[in-house]
């Protein structure tokens, strides 16, 4: 068995593992609060931005999709586009695979899912890759190796462990990346997950996307301790607290610890700090209401994450003004749009995929079932 080195050497580039405060870049106002890494010039935080918008429309599209009827579920990932972009940013796509959790759609286009395979999807359409058999917003994409969302808590966590296990036993240098809310982290699931992951020393980097609520249930009420991130301890790995609002902070330490992990010092859990402002999904719409104040919300709004590297641009002398962001929103909605009726264009999956993609030589049980199957179908169209 493999033994990790101690945690406290990882404390290097000024990323500190157990902070008592999240790590942050950029302050709430758009300010700097240490000096920014080179990396983030102007043009590269415009890229950032213009990935964050195109989730957040994306997100409201979906919405209107949802109330229209086109679509019957969806979760919201508005006010976490800094956590997901960032991390997006840190591990390398198509080459590491991604266990997420089921408000990682902005992770996805982050990684260069196609819009039209998540919009195919949700509409349950012919053109989804899953061809109807997911209830909506469960995608899973093969080229970016983006294991399909489901929606059973924290049950990703144990074979994102098994999938690292095997990157080891392989000797790849690809890593795991595992995502969940703060929610999970009451599961069964995820303890034997964290646990194994520590004691193989699996390259696996877990992520807590850590907005406050499990459903209607708060963090205080999640967990006695003080935070997700000190978890990290009981399992011999490194855990880091991030202001997940803040896309430079987020992007600093996911790389760095991605780094970690793929240099074969086991796994990492990252706690990034954010909030989702939406209802948990549709099932929730007034949220609000329910079990949480509209003040909390109003505070977090202020917080937004797309915003914030707005207020950094406008620092840096590069602001976004008010006609270039209006053309950016309206771009975002005609690709939409587009793409709505592209997938809708293609039409619902036929009946017989109920038979295919499972046995490579159909049983006789099963080629007797759609026999009866055609008969019926054939004896309707009369």
């Amino acid at each position: 068995m493999t033994t990790s080195p101690p945690v406290e050497s990882l404390a290097t580039a000024g990323i500190q593992p157990f902070t008592a405060e999240p790590i942050r870049y950029v302050g709430e106002d758009g300010l700097p609060v240490q000096p920014l890494p080179a990396a983030y010039t102007p043009e590269r935080l415009r890229e950032l931005h213009a990935v964050m918008l195109r989730a957040r429309e994306f997100d409201r599209k979906l919405i209107t999709l949802l109330r229209q009827g086109r679509t019957t579920f969806y979760a919201q990932s508005s006010g976490m586009e800094a956590t997901q972009v960032g991390l997006a940013h840190s591990v390398r796509p198509g080459h590491d695979w991604v266990w997420p959790y089921y408000r990682d759609h902005t992770l996805a286009l982050a990684l260069g899912v196609p819009m039209f395979e998540l919009i195919s999807q949700c509409l349950g359409s012919n053109s989804d890759p899953s061809r109807g058999r997911q209830m909506p917003h469960h995608f899973a994409a093969r080229k970016q190796n983006f294991v399909s969302i489901s929606s059973s808590i924290a049950n990703q966590v144990p074979p994102a462990t098994g999938t690292a296990m095997a990157q080891k036993y392989l000797g790849t240098d690809e890593i795991t990346v595992c995502t969940f809310g703060d929610g999970a982290t009451s599961e069964g699931d995820w303890h034997a997950g964290m646990n194994m992951a520590g004691a193989m020393a699996a390259p696996c980097l877990f992520v807590c996307e850590n907005n406050q609520w499990a459903i209607s249930t708060n963090l205080r009420g999640q967990t006695a301790s003080e935070n997700i991130h000190i978890k990290a301890k009981a399992y011999g790995m490194p855990g880091f607290y991030v202001d997940g609002n803040d896309i430079v902070a987020v992007m600093e330490v996911c790389t760095h610890a991605a780094g970690w992990v793929r240099a074969g010092n086991g796994p990492a859990l990252v706690e990034c700090l954010t909030y989702r402002v939406g209802s948990h999904s549709n099932a929730d719409a007034d949220a609000e209401k329910n079990y949480r104040t509209r003040e909390e919300v109003q505070e977090w709004l202020g917080r937004d994450p797309v915003v914030r590297v707005e207020k950094l641009l406008e620092h840096l002398g590069h602001p976004i003004e008010s006609e270039e962001r209006a053309a950016m929103i309206a771009a975002v909605h005609r690709e939409v749009d587009e793409q709505v009726i592209r997938a809708e264009a293609t039409g619902q999956p036929d009946w017989r995929i109920m038979f295919e993609d499972v046995y490579s030589d159909m049983p006789a049980h099963l080629r007797e079932e759609a026999a009866m199957m055609r008969a019926e179908q054939e004896g309707g169209s009369r």
